[in-house]
């Protein structure tokens, strides 16, 4: 299979050309012939065109890639070795969304063949793979599991928005369905992953080590979130205290925040409801997730309460909100708890605009209901940094004071002007 990738008698296809599979795809075509698909066939046209729609490439990177976009299945054929990176989300109950995935495990079984390779990439719970994804795979092609095709998992992990952290240069961790294919996936990745692989000893460890590495995360910041509401009513400052205590060799260095994308607000659902299956409740894992839940509620209230403290009427009161996006730097607003923040606002009957230097404005009003403003209009009350996207690192007090009057509030939830303000009121996480 190696051999015949590298010297272009066979093909890798990656199925969901999104933040995760179109780097993957271009990476492994600058080695070997590669088919890039995806249902959405505006998204297709636009990488045709070296565009990566989710704004995370540039032109430069579609340079000198062997790759071929298609939204029809039918091309796919041709691919011996398919690599599924499709999204994993969650529904309003916060319960597993496996259709995405199961969508790719059906377009791949309808043209699987003999001796052909599928690694999957999404995050899924430990077994998904195996009891989800296999049995589509067999009844669609007819084929059987491990006799007639192989199958393994290969975790994401991609960050959206890092240059540095990117696919050739993160260690991979790799598992097959057999001791065949672990040695052969581990091969095809090494092709581009330059610190190598990571064998792990069976598809449900690869699994599980993914869903962990996200839930650590979640339940990490989640106490930096629970330890700012408790130094709230002390009168300190969260971010004074982690500096203080991160002079400490060993300690973490976590902080408090909205946690929401497709990832660490995400993930840990996934472990959640395979524990419920098998007749445990998670009793850490879903603390974690109420308390970040529960941040965008929590810091609408507290601003709330501060505009109420300089005799204002908080209807009608205006809020300027900058950034929407679920991280800084990234156009993806995709479960970006910003929105929370937002409604809970305006269920006070305040005036709330937000702006953001990358987000769409289309897009937040079709995911969210409401849209950005193209520039800040002032006069506010208070002004909330929910994202410090580097078009804000450099704002002073002076900038901050032409948008507001004199008793006017700023809100910065990642403690990015700490220490820069004298005359407005400042509040931070």
């Amino acid at each position: 299979m190696v051999e015949k990738l590298v010297k272009k008698e066979a093909k890798i296809a990656v199925i969901g050309l999104g933040y995760v599979g179109l780097p993957i795809a271009l990476a492994f075509a600058r080695k070997v012939s590669v088919i890039g698909f995806d249902i959405n066939s505006e998204r297709v046209e636009m990488m045709k065109k070296s565009i990566d729609p989710s704004e995370e490439l540039s032109a430069e990177d579609f340079d000198g890639c062997d790759i071929e976009f298609t939204a029809n299945p039918e091309d796919l054929r041709s691919a011996t070795f398919f690599i599924v990176a499709v999204p994993t989300p969650i529904d309003e109950y916060n319960q597993p969304n496996l259709r995405p995935l199961l969508g790719a495990s059906r377009t791949v079984g309808g043209v699987l063949k003999k001796g052909d390779y599928v690694v999957f990439e999404s995050t899924v719970y430990p077994g998904c793979t195996e009891d989800d994804c296999v049995p589509v795979l067999e009844e669609l092609s007819g084929l059987k599991f491990v006799e007639d095709f192989k199958v393994g998992y290969s975790p994401e992990r991609i960050n959206p928005g890092d240059k540095e952290h990117t696919i050739t240069k993160i260690l991979k961790i790799t598992s097959g369905c057999d001791e065949v294919s672990s040695d052969v996936i581990a091969r095809v990745y090494e092709l581009i992953v330059e610190p190598g692989v990571h064998r792990a000893s069976s598809i449900k460890v690869a699994e599980a080590a993914k869903i962990i590495e996200n839930t650590q995360r979640d339940l990490n910041i989640a106490l930096m979130n629970e330890l700012s509401i408790i130094f709230n009513r002390m009168g300190i400052n969260t971010y004074e205290v982690l500096e203080a205590a991160g002079t400490k060799w060993n300690f973490l260095p976590f902080r408090p925040g909205l946690v929401g994308g497709h990832c660490i607000g995400v993930d840990p659902y996934y472990l959640t409801f395979k524990a419920e299956g098998l007749g445990y409740h998670a009793k850490v894992i879903n603390s974690g997730r109420y308390v970040n839940d529960s941040m965008g509620f929590y810091v609408a209230k507290q601003t709330v309460k501060k505009i109420l403290k300089t005799g204002k009427n908080i209807t009608g009161a205006r809020v300027l909100v900058m950034g929407a996006t679920f991280k800084e730097d990234v156009s993806d607003v995709r479960n970006s708890k910003v929105s929370d923040m937002v409604r809970e606002l305006q269920s006070f009957r305040a005036d709330v605009e937000v702006v953001d230097p990358h987000a769409s404005s289309d897009e937040l009003a079709h995911e969210y209901g409401f849209g950005l403003v193209s520039k800040p209009t002032g006069l506010y009350d208070a002004v909330i940094v929910a994202v410090n996207h580097k078009e804000y690192l450099g704002f002073d007090e002076a900038y901050f004071q032409s948008l507001m009057d004199s008793d006017g509030l700023v809100v910065d939830l990642k403690g990015i002007f700490r220490g820069r303000f004298e005359k407005l009121t400042y509040w931070s996480l």
